[in-house]
C-alpha cells in the first residue's frame, strides 16, 4: 500500500438518516476506486461496508465501517455511519476521526431528523459538510423539493454545485458548475457534452449566487465583488473552498449510488474541496504535567495518535482504530499508552478496508490505520511517542437511557452471558451492565431497544450465550409512619438447655437508612446480647412486613427486655428481635418508590404532546429552559412510568428528542396504587 501525504488525505465520514444510502454509496465510490472489484448491494447482504451478521440479517448498518479509496492520486477514508439512534456511540467514534462529513439524504422533498442530526453534529464538532442528494433514479424523485426544503432549514448556506440533468423523472447525466461543463450517462461512464440550452439560465443564476457566496468568505474577492469586476472560475473555486472550510457553505450534489450516477463526481469534488486533515492547524492535548499543548498536523513531528473505535475480530483478535494525529507510525515502533500508563509494541500497521485489512509500511500524519493484538489499548487512549508524552481528550459517549434486566437463559450460563458482555463492551462504551442490590436483577443499559436487543443475538453468535431480556423490577422499599412499641419473646423448652430471649423495641421513623439504639437500664437485657439484637433486625430490613421490601427510614430503639441466667443466648434474642420486627404491621407501613429527575430536550413544537405525556406518568414539571429553537424541560417522574421512556419519546417527537434522567429520591405510593403492587409483587415471589 502506497504511504500518503497528510496533504493527499480526505477523512470523510458518510452520515445521515437511516435508509437514504450511505452504505450503497460508500460501495459505489469503493468500486470506482477499483478497491472492490465487485459491487455489492445491502440488500443481499454483499456490501463491503456491512459484514457484520446482524448488518446483514436486519440490512442497516450498526457499526461504523471503514475502508478507503484512491482517486486522482488522493486517499479518501471513508466512515460509513449507522443513521439509527440507538447506534450513536459508532456516529460519535467516526466524528473523532474525521475530518469532514457526507451527509446523504434522499430526494424525497424533506429534510429528515437523521439529517438534521447529523448536521448538527458537524457544527458543534466543527466540520465542514458536503451535501449528496441521493436516490435520484426513483419514480418519484423530488430534487428541486429537497433542495428547498435544505435551503429553508439552512438558509443561505446551500450551495448546488452540480444540476441534474433530467430526463422526464429520470437523472441522465449533470451540470458540473464549477467547471461549467456537461456530462450525461453512458454504460461506458460519464461523457462530456454541451451545456443543455434548457439549463443555461439556471447554470448562470446558481454561478451569480456562488459568486456572492465566494465573495462572502474572501476580503479580496469581496473588494472585486463590489466594484464590480466578475470573478474568475478559479477565483469562484476559491471563495467557494474557504467557505466549506470554515462552514459557511454546505456544497451540493446530487445522484443515485444504487445505479452508480453522478458519483464519479462526487468523489472528485471530495477530491477538490474538502479539507486535508492539516486543514485544522492543531489539536489541543495534555502534557506528562496536565499542562495544555497544541499538538500541530505535522509528519515531521513526534508521532502521536488516539483509538476512535476497537473491534473484537474473530481472527485478527482485537483490533484498534486509530488516527494519527502528528508524525508517523511504522511496524515494529515502541509507543507509549498516556491513558494506561505503559509501553505498547507495534507488531504491524493495518489499514482497514471492511472486514479485511491491508498491511501498511507507514501511516503519516492524518491518515488513518489499525493496530491489531495491543496488550492493554482500548478506545479514546492516546497513542504517543515515548520521549514526547501527550494524552488527548477522552471521547465522551451518550449515556445510557433505556434499562432491561438480563438474565442467561439457561441456568449455568450465566458466566459465558457476563463474561460474553464484558468482552462487547470493549467495542461498544455506550452500554452498561450494573447489579440492582435491591432486587437481585442484573441491569443492561443502552440507547435503544435495538442495541440490547442487538448486543443479545451477538452473545449468541460470538459466544454462544443465550440471554431473554424483561423489564426490571421496581426496587420499591418499605417505611413507617408512626412510632410504636413492639415486644419479641422467644422462649423454648424442649428437655435440657432452653433458649431464651426476651427484648422490648421502641420502632420510630427516621430521614433514611437504619438506626440503632439501646436505653436499657439495670441489665434487665445483659451488654453481651444487644448487639445480637441488632443483628437480628438488620436480618429482617431486607424483607418488610407490607410488600417484602427492603426497609428504610427505620430506627430502633432497645429500651427494656429480660433474660435467663442458663437459657439466655445471642441466637435467642436474634429471634427474639425477629419476633419484634413484624409488629411493625402495627406502625403505619408504607411503600416507598424511587422518583428520578429527567432533563428533556426538545424542540418547542413538541412542548404539549410531552407536557401531556409526563402528567401521564405521574409526572410533576419543575422549570423550562429554552434556546436554539430547543426546550429544555426540568421534570421529575417515578421510575415506574419512566422505563420505556426513551423509545417513547423517540416516538413522540420523532427522535428529536433527547433526555437524561438520574434517580433523585424516594417518595410514598399513591395509596390508590398500593394495593396492585402489593398483589403484584406478592404473586411474583410465589412464582
Amino acid at each position: 500500500m502506497t504511504t500518503f501525504d497528510t496533504q493527499n488525505i480526505r477523512n470523510v465520514a458518510v452520515i445521515g438518516h437511516g435508509g437514504e444510502g450511505k452504505t450503497t454509496l460508500c460501495e459505489a465510490i469503493l468500486y470506482n476506486a477499483k478497491t472492490i472489484d465487485r459491487l455489492g448491494k445491502v440488500a443481499d447482504g454483499t456490501s463491503c461496508m456491512d459484514f457484520d451478521e446482524q448488518e446483514i440479517a436486519r440490512k442497516i448498518s450498526m457499526s461504523a465501517g471503514i475502508c478507503y479509496a484512491v482517486w486522482e492520486n488522493v486517499k479518501i477514508n471513508l466512515l460509513d455511519v449507522p443513521g439509527f439512534f440507538d447506534f450513536e456511540g459508532e456516529f460519535i467514534q467516526a466524528l473523532c476521526a474525521a475530518d469532514s462529513g457526507l451527509v446523504v439524504i434522499a430526494a424525497n422533498g424533506s429534510v429528515p431528523v437523521g439529517v438534521e442530526k447529523a448536521m448538527d453534529a458537524l457544527q458543534k464538532k466543527g466540520l465542514p459538510a458536503m451535501i449528496f442528494v441521493n436516490q435520484m433514479d426513483k419514480e418519484n424523485a423530488d430534487y428541486l423539493g429537497t433542495v428547498r426544503a435544505l435551503e429553508e432549514k439552512y438558509p443561505h448556506k446551500i450551495a448546488p454545485i452540480s444540476i441534474p440533468l433530467m430526463e422526464g423523472t429520470k437523472m441522465a447525466g449533470y451540470i458540473n458548475v464549477l467547471e461549467r461543463t456537461a456530462f450525461r450517462f453512458t454504460d461506458a461512464g460519464p461523457k462530456q457534452v454541451d451545456v443543455p440550452a434548457e439549463y443555461a439560465e439556471e447554470l448562470e443564476q446558481i454561478l451569480s449566487q456562488l459568486n456572492e457566496t465566494a465573495a462572502e468568505n474572501d476580503d479580496d474577492l469581496l473588494e472585486k465583488f463590489f466594484s464590480g469586476e466578475a470573478l474568475t472560475p478559479d477565483e469562484v473555486k476559491q471563495g467557494v473552498t474557504k467557505g466549506i472550510a470554515n462552514r459557511s457553505v454546505y456544497p451540493l450534489l446530487a445522484g443515485s449510488a444504487l445505479t452508480n450516477k453522478g458519483v464519479f463526481n462526487l468523489m472528485s469534488e471530495i477530491v477538490r474541496v474538502m479539507p486535508a486533515p492539516d486543514a485544522r492547524k492543531t489539536v489541543m492535548a495534555e502534557d506528562e504535567k496536565g499542562e495544555p499543548v497544541e499538538i500541530a498536523c505535522k509528519t515531521d513531528a513526534p508521532f502521536a495518535a488516539q483509538v476512535f473505535k476497537t473491534v473484537a475480530d474473530p481472527f485478527v483478535g482485537k483490533l484498534n482504530f486509530f488516527k494519527v494525529v502528528s508524525g508517523s507510525v511504522k511496524s515494529g515502533a515502541n509507543l507509549w499508552n498516556a491513558n494506561k500508563e505503559k509501553a505498547e509494541r507495534v507488531s504491524s500497521v493495518l489499514i482497514p478496508k471492511g472486514k479485511k485489512q491491508e498491511t501498511a509500511e507507514q501511516l503519516n500524519a492524518g491518515d488513518i490505520g489499525a493496530f491489531a493484538k495491543l496488550a492493554v489499548t482500548g478506545t479514546g487512549d492516546t497513542l504517543c511517542d515515548p520521549a514526547r508524552k501527550v494524552k488527548f481528550p477522552a471521547i465522551e459517549f451518550p449515556k445510557p437511557v433505556l434499562s432491561m434486566c438480563i438474565a442467561a437463559a439457561k441456568t449455568g450460563d450465566e458466566d459465558k452471558v457476563f463474561s460474553g458482555l464484558n468482552k462487547l463492551a470493549e467495542e461498544d462504551l455506550t452500554f452498561s451492565v450494573s447489579k440492582n442490590a435491591d432486587t437481585n436483577q442484573a441491569i443492561l443499559s443502552g440507547l435503544g431497544e435495538t442495541q440490547l436487543d442487538v448486543l443479545c443475538k451477538k452473545l449468541k453468535s460470538k459466544f454462544n450465550a443465550d440471554a431473554v431480556l424483561s423489564v426490571p423490577a421496581v426496587p420499591y422499599r418499605e417505611t413507617i409512619r408512626k412510632t410504636i412499641q413492639a415486644e419479641g419473646k422467644h422462649k423454648k423448652q424442649s428437655g435440657g438447655h432452653g433458649q431464651y430471649g426476651h427484648c422490648k423495641i421502641r420502632f420510630e421513623p427516621c430521614e433514611e437508612g437504619f438506626e440503632f439504639a439501646d436505653e436499657v437500664v439495670g441489665g434487665t437485657v445483659p451488654k453481651n446480647y444487644i448487639p445480637a439484637v441488632e443483628k437480628g433486625l438488620r436480618e429482617c430490613l431486607n424483607k418488610g412486613v407490607l410488600a417484602g421490601c427492603p426497609v428504610t427510614g427505620l430506627r430502633a430503639v432497645l429500651y427494656d427486655g429480660s433474660f435467663h441466667p442458663v437459657d439466655s443466648s445471642e441466637e435467642a434474642f436474634k429471634v427474639a428481635a425477629h419476633l419484634a420486627f413484624k409488629e411493625l404491621k402495627n406502625a403505619s407501613p408504607v411503600l416507598l418508590e424511587p422518583i428520578y429527575s429527567l432533563e428533556i430536550r426538545v424542540p418547542e413544537n413538541y412542548i404539549g404532546d410531552i407536557m401531556g405525556d409526563l402528567n401521564k406518568r405521574r409526572g410533576r414539571i419543575l422549570g423550562m429552559d429554552s434556546g436554539d429553537g430547543f426546550q429544555v424541560i426540568h421534570a421529575e417522574a417515578p421510575l415506574a412510568e419512566v422505563f420505556t421512556y426513551a423509545t417513547d419519546l423517540r416516538s413522540m417527537t420523532q427522535g428529536r428528542g433527547s433526555f437524561s434522567m438520574a434517580e433523585a429520591r424516594y417518595e410514598e405510593v399513591p395509596a390508590m396504587l398500593v394495593g396492585k403492587i402489593v398483589e403484584k409483587l406478592n404473586a411474583e415471589r410465589e412464582k
